[in-house]
């Protein structure tokens, strides 16, 4: 059993970004638990994204919006260098800094150690991330300093994916070594994922096609919490 609160946070990637304020303001209305955020370079992913402007300006317009709400923006930090953005997410309004283990600049444990401990003292949590082809192993050296860890169930860089079950292993051997930690999944999560996924250990589950593109966002977040949260309590340790 998993004592985990399950949380639903949607990618607005997925999202009509010709109308990204409203688009979030509208998921933030619909019951999500944090907005997931996706930045891409170019490099570590072949897509483009955005950067810390389009970031900062979704954090003050929200803010106006929902003057009484806390609302969490999750940065899905795809790109080769993320040490090169803490500084400016950090005042863009992030709140919780997911970097991948696999960066092409983190050369080293000590990079990524320092990495940490840059985006602790800017005062956001830290998440680390793996792609399918990383093994869990690579993260544990950190976990222990991190808020969350990233199982990514799909190829990172476009969305619209299938859902990767092989990738299930991996979040319930974190799980049982960390039953307390944050562990997200995304990719291709959905109402005929969701079971799968929080089975096995995931508490944070990024969905986007499933919500995004929903005409019943609210019940679908509902719904994801809902069977999540039955899920984590049948959780079974390796």
């Amino acid at each position: 059993m998993c004592s985990c609160q399950c949380k639903i946070g949607p990618s607005i990637l997925n999202a009509d970004l010709s109308r990204l304020f409203e688009e979030s303001a509208d998921l933030v209305d619909a019951g999500a638990d944090y907005l997931h955020l996706d930045v891409m370079d170019g490099h570590f992913v072949p897509n483009i994204t955005f950067g810390a402007p389009v970031v900062k300006s979704l954090r003050d317009n929200l803010k106006e919006k929902f003057p009484e709400k806390s609302i969490i923006f999750d940065m899905h930090m795809m790109v080769s260098d993320p040490a090169k953005w803490v500084d400016d997410m950090a005042n863009a309004g992030a709140d919780q800094y997911t970097f991948h283990v696999e960066a092409e600049k983190l050369k080293c444990s000590e990079d990524v150690k320092t990495l940490i401990q840059k985006i602790k003292s800017k005062n956001m949590k830290v998440g680390i991330g793996i792609k399918p082809n990383t093994s869990p192993e690579a993260v544990l050296p950190y976990m222990d300093d991190v808020d969350m860890v990233l199982v990514m169930t799909v190829e990172p860089g476009f969305g619209g994916q299938k859902f990767m079950s092989n990738m299930m292993p991996k979040v319930q051997a974190l799980r049982s070594r960390y039953p307390k930690i944050d562990i997200e999944v995304d990719g291709g999560l959905s109402l005929d994922t969701i079971d799968q996924a929080a089975k096995a250990g995931a508490n944070m589950i990024v969905s986007g096609s499933a919500v995004v593109k929903s005409r019943d966002r609210a019940g679908v977040i509902k719904e994801l919490r809902s069977r999540g949260q039955s899920a984590l309590s049948k959780f079974q340790p390796d």
